[in-house]
């Protein structure tokens, strides 16, 4: 099984940005359509954004046009660029594939609070 980390989480204002980081065990992300998720309290975890192996990308409506997911050339890391951010996107992010998740890795807290 591949391990997931994500990292990069945090406080932040409302309308600041952050840069959530994914890193993995395996060479997933180029062969793999791969996401990230978001899970607010006490709510089932939902996907936000895709980037497929071929950089198509699809955003969540509520979060389309200020997130940005990419891999980076070599692979190794998928990042989620979040710009515009709102006390509504306050949740514990997570990475993962999307047809085939691995283990759930522990998370990054994000907080959107003035």
């Amino acid at each position: 099984q591949v391990q997931l980390v994500e990292s990069g989480g945090g406080w932040v204002r409302p309308g600041g940005s952050l840069t959530l980081l994914c890193s993995a065990s395996g060479s997933i992300f180029s062969s793999y359509t791969m996401g990230w998720y978001r899970q607010h309290p006490g709510k089932r975890r939902e996907l936000v954004a895709i980037v497929s192996p071929d950089d198509s990308t699809y955003y969540e409506d509520s979060v389309k046009g200020r997130f940005t997911i990419s891999r980076d050339t070599a692979m190794t890391t998928m990042t989620l660029q979040m710009n515009a951010l709102k006390p509504e996107d306050t949740a514990v992010y997570y990475c993962n594939g999307v047809d085939s998740p691995s283990d759930w890795g522990q998370g990054t807290q994000v907080i959107v609070s003035s």
